[in-house]
C-alpha cells in the first residue's frame, strides 16, 4: 500500500513539474477557469434557470441510463443469473403451498430491513445534500415507541399493525415494568439497519478518492479538490473549520482502523472527509468499511437511541410540558397544543381515538407533516439540480478538451 501511494505521489509530482515547465496551461489561469466554471454550474438551479435545469437533468438521466445499459450488456452472464434467480423467487412467492408462511415472514423482514437501510443511505449518500432521515423518520419512531412503552407498560405491541401503527396490548401489565433496555431492544433492528444504510452511503467518497489516487488523474470533484488544497496548505491553516478537517484527516491517516471507528462512532458532519482520506491514502476497503459499519450501526446508533429514549421518557416529557406552561405570558397557550397532542396519542394507544380524539387536527402534527414534505421536496430538488450540474460539467469538460486540441 505504501509503495502504491509513493508511486502515485511521484506521478503527481512529475505532472506538477511539467505544469511548472510550461507543458500545460499556467496554473493560476487554470484555477481561475475552474472557479468560473464552478460558479457557472452553481447557477444552474431550478429557481434561477428552470428550463435549462430540467433539460440538463433529463439529458443526464439519459446518459446515466445509457451507461448502465452498456455495463449490463457487457455483463450478460450476471444479468441472466439475476433474472433466473428473480424468476425462481417470483414462482416461489406466487405458488400456493405450505411454504407460504415462511415466504410471508421473509417478505416482511426483507421489506423492513430494506426500508430502514434505504433511509440510512439517503441520509448520508449526498447527491447535493442528504435527507436527514434520522430527524424525520427514525428519531420520531423511537420517540413514539418510548411514549407508547411508558403508557402501555409494555413493548409487546400487537403485530400487525406494529410497526405501521402502535397500540397497547390487551393484557394488563404491571406499573413500572418498562426499562431503558427493553425499549432499546424493541427498536434495535430499525436503528441498526438505518446505521448500516448510513455506512453504505459513505462508500462513494472513498471509491472516488481511491480511483483518483490510483489513476493519478485530477478528478473534477469539489470536495476532493478542497481536500487536496487542504493538504497543500496544512501548515498555514488558521480557521477553526480547516483545523477541524485536518484533525479528522490526521486521526484517520495515522491511527487507521481505530481512528476511523472513533470518527464514525460520534455524530460527525466531517465524516465524508474521512472517506476521502481513506481512499486517498489507499486504506484497505474492509478496514474502512468495517470500522465505519461498527461505528455507525452499533456504537453511534446506541448513543443516539439512548439520547432519544431518555429525552422522551415519561417524566422528562411531563417536565418539559410543565416548563412550557411556566413561560410568562404565552406559556399556557403554548402548553395546550402539546397536552392535546399527548392526550390524542394516549387515546390512540388505547383504541379510543374515534371516541375521544379532538375533531380538529393538532397543529403540532400538521407542522411535522409539512416539515417532512418540505424536506423531501428539497431533497428531490437537490437531486435535480445536482444532476443538471453534472451534465453542465460534461459540457464544460468537452469544450475544454476541444480547446486543448486546437
Amino acid at each position: 500500500m505504501a509503495e502504491n501511494g509513493k508511486n502515485c505521489d511521484q506521478r503527481r509530482l512529475a505532472m506538477n513539474k511539467e505544469q511548472h515547465n510550461g507543458n500545460f496551461t499556467d496554473s493560476s489561469s487554470m484555477n481561475e477557469k475552474k472557479r468560473r466554471d464552478r460558479e457557472e454550474r452553481q447557477n444552474i438551479v431550478l429557481w434561477r434557470q428552470p428550463l435549462i435545469t430540467l433539460q440538463y437533468f433529463f439529458l443526464e438521466v439519459l446518459i446515466i441510463l445509457k451507461e448502465w445499459t452498456s455495463k449490463l450488456w457487457h455483463r450478460q452472464s450476471i444479468v441472466v443469473s439475476f433474472l433466473l434467480l428473480l424468476a425462481v423467487l417470483i414462482a416461489t412467492y406466487y405458488v400456493e403451498g405450505a411454504h407460504q408462511q415462511y415466504v410471508q415472514r421473509i417478505e416482511k423482514q426483507f421489506l423492513l430491513y430494506a426500508y430502514w437501510i434505504g433511509l440510512g443511505i439517503l441520509s448520508s449518500v449526498g447527491l447535493g445534500t442528504g435527507l436527514h432521515t434520522f430527524l424525520l423518520y427514525l428519531g420520531p419512531h423511537i420517540a413514539s415507541v418510548t411514549l407508547a412503552a411508558y403508557e402501555c407498560n409494555s413493548v409487546n405491541f400487537p403485530e400487525p399493525p406494529y410497526p405501521d401503527q402502535i397500540i397497547c396490548p390487551d393484557e394488563e401489565s404491571i406499573e413500572g415494568t418498562i426499562s431503558l433496555w427493553s425499549i432499546i431492544s424493541k427498536v434495535r433492528i430499525e436503528a441498526c439497519m438505518w446505521g448500516v444504510g448510513t455506512a453504505i452511503g459513505e462508500l462513494p467518497p472513498y471509491f472516488m478518492a481511491r480511483a483518483a489516487r490510483l489513476s493519478g488523474a485530477e478528478p473534477d470533484d469539489e470536495e476532493y479538490q478542497e481536500f487536496e488544497e487542504m493538504l497543500e496548505h496544512a501548515e498555514t491553516a488558521q480557521d477553526f473549520a480547516s483545523r477541524a478537517k485536518l484533525a479528522v484527516q490526521n486521526l484517520v491517516h495515522k491511527v487507521g482502523f481505530f481512528g476511523i471507528l472513533a470518527c464514525a462512532s460520534i455524530p460527525n458532519p466531517l465524516f465524508d472527509l474521512a472517506g476521502i482520506t481513506c481512499g486517498h491514502f489507499l486504506v484497505p476497503f474492509w478496514t474502512f468499511f468495517g470500522a465505519t459499519l461498527i461505528g455507525k450501526a452499533i456504537i453511534k446508533m446506541h448513543i443516539q437511541k439512548i439520547f432519544v429514549i431518555v429525552t422522551f421518557s415519561k417524566h422528562i416529557v411531563e417536565q418539559m410540558v410543565a416548563f412550557i406552561g411556566a413561560v410568562p405570558g404565552i406559556g399556557p397557550s403554548l402548553q395546550k397544543p402539546f397536552q392535546e397532542y399527548l392526550e390524542a396519542q394516549r387515546q390512540k394507544l388505547h383504541h379510543k381515538s374515534e371516541m375521544g380524539a379532538p375533531q380538529g387536527e393538532n397543529w403540532l402534527s400538521w407542522m411535522f407533516e409539512k416539515l417532512v414534505i418540505v424536506m423531501v421536496c428539497y431533497f428531490i430538488l437537490s437531486i435535480i439540480n445536482s444532476m443538471a450540474q453534472s451534465y453542465a460539467k460534461r459540457i464544460q469538460q468537452r469544450l475544454n478538451s476541444e480547446e486543448k486540441t486546437k
